[in-house]
């Protein structure tokens, strides 16, 4: 593991940069069109692709829990699952536990966040917050501030049109009425694209006449036939969802009626993909109208040059992958943050970075810019020097990741990444944790994925014998890891004596 250090030794600028980290819920790589695959030619993109122009892509960012709640108070915290406390979507962060943002206040940053929170416990750390209580709705959405604050869904005031546009109405509100004079960080969250993949009126008749592209595994129907040890989150599930949204007509989801009535299981799993990855563009869409609307702003009140801005999202997500959607898997498309970072007077233009970013390394990193030691209970690094493309010989060549809420078609699971392999562990238990599906234990698995031969993982080479060294140095290098994040010390005799039965 690589030890915390303080600020990089890169010349600080005597105003250190304001900070705006602008995140989506769910707006996975495949959907952004600056990673390729099958939705390239259909993203609406234009201000995504303007950050890409004038900053710096990563191409492997991770999270080390794909889940929106742990995802979040990682990127606060700079601490895996295990320390911070925040396993699963039921769990709070502690308003106590150290973050970026109280840090960055209390060296004299404004810090203010506006849209999705999704930590229950009330905000520490800004000086200003605006928040959707819970998931908070796509339509008329509710917002909490320090004036109106309850806990749960109570509370807040409404506000009309749709979320995003809303969301970024109150960041630029917010940036208007700060103090001119001081530094400034905020953190702009969009309730876009979470399911119910809702979008606004503008967007209504987008991709009306199109067939999408459908990726190649979308009719991966038998996990057997790939060798994976689950199920998961198939296409069905949200069809059904679907219908009966249709016969109760509640509102819930938009474009429906939708029905599979007459169709064989590959026409029906192919119309559920069209309606699922159209809805999703054009709930991105409205992401890309409003990041416009925040680089107009900083370009009309110059503030461009000194601002860094990231845009990025929780996690991934699958859209037809597998069959699947939803996230939570350590597989590319669920593990996968995308990633867009420009600072004018620092960052190159035009380039992407292929080394391993954590989301816990985000705190580090914007700790770096503003010239602030990293406290020694933060587990990431800033890679401040990777995005000059002078990446430290120390960079980590390898990363750890935990599931925790564990479900019988996604089983809770460990495993590690290399810049080719990757091997993954479901241990299938729920450990007593607060948010798991079920508390009945599946069959450990393991598999395995060479990610140069096959990188959309089709096929699970974990039983195959060219492979046995790489494997089984690829455990060891998996207990090391668990042991340097202090992971293992968590151990109960349940996981224990699952590990030492299957290692």
């Amino acid at each position: 593991m690589l030890t915390a250090c303080g600020p990089s030794s890169i010349k600080q600028e005597q105003q250190p940069p304001n900070i705006i980290f602008v995140m989506s819920d769910d707006h996975t790589s495949q959907a952004w069109g600056i990673y390729g695959g099958a939705l390239e030619n259909y993203a609406v993109n234009k201000n995504i692709k303007r950050l890409a122009a004038e900053g710096v892509v990563l191409d492997n960012a991770f999270c080390t829990n794909s889940i929106c709640v742990p995802s979040r108070a990682s990127i606060l915290t700079g601490q895996y699952s295990h320390n911070n406390q925040v396993y699963t979507l039921t769990d709070a962060l502690d308003p106590n536990r150290q973050n970026v943002a109280q840090l960055l206040q209390k060296s004299g940053y404004q810090t203010a966040i506006v849209g999705k929170w999704h930590l229950k416990d009330k905000p520490s750390g800004f000086d200003h917050f605006n928040i959707l209580p819970g998931q908070g709705r796509y339509h008329n959405p509710i917002l909490k501030d320090k004036n109106n604050w309850e806990y749960g869904n109570k509370g807040g005031k409404e506000y009309k049109g749709f979320s995003a546009d809303v969301i970024m109405d109150e960041s630029l509100k917010w940036l208007d009425q700060r103090d001119k004079e001081r530094p400034f960080m905020l953190m702009t969250h969009f309730k876009a694209t979470h399911e119910p993949f809702d979008y606004p009126e503008r967007f209504k008749n987008l991709f009306e006449n199109d067939t999408i592209p459908e990726p190649v595994s979308l009719l991966d129907f038998d996990p057997q036939e790939s060798g994976r040890s689950f199920e998961g989150q198939i296409l069905e599930i949200l069809a059904e969802r679907w219908r009966q949204a249709s016969m109760e007509d509640n509102g819930r989801y938009p474009g429906l009626p939708f029905d599979t009535e007459g169709l064989d299981a590959v026409q029906a799993r192919k119309k559920t993909y069209q309606k699922f990855v159209k809805d999703f563009l054009k709930s991105a869409a409205a992401i890309d109208d409003n990041i416009g609307r925040m680089l107009t702003y900083l370009d009309e009140n110059g503030l461009t040059d000194n601002t860094l801005i990231i845009y990025t999202s929780d996690q991934g997500y699958f859209l037809g992958e597998h069959g699947m959607f939803d996230k939570r898997m350590f597989l590319e498309e669920s593990a996968r943050m995308p990633f867009v970072i420009r600072y004018p007077k620092e960052i190159p233009a035009g380039k992407r970075v292929k080394d391993i970013i954590l989301n816990i390394d985000f705190p580090s990193l914007l700790l770096d810019y503003a010239g602030i030691p990293q406290p020694e209970q933060f587990q990431g690094e800033s890679f401040r020097k990777n995005l000059l493309m002078e990446t430290p010989d120390q960079w980590r060549d390898k990363m750890y990741y935990r599931y925790y809420a564990h479900a019988l078609n996604r089983p809770a699971h460990l495993g590690i990444r290399t810049d080719r392999h990757k091997l993954i562990f479901y241990y299938g238990l729920s450990l007593g944790l607060k948010g798991t599906y079920t508390n009945q234990a599946t069959p450990p698995a393991w598999e395995f994925y060479d990610l140069e031969n096959d990188p959309l993982e089709l096929i699970n080479q974990y039983p195959t014998p060219k492979y046995k060294n790489i494997i089984q140095q690829l455990k060891k290098d998996l207990i090391e890891l668990r042991a340097n994040y202090g992971d293992a010390l968590t151990d109960g005799a349940e996981i224990k004596k699952v590990i030492q039965e299957n290692w």
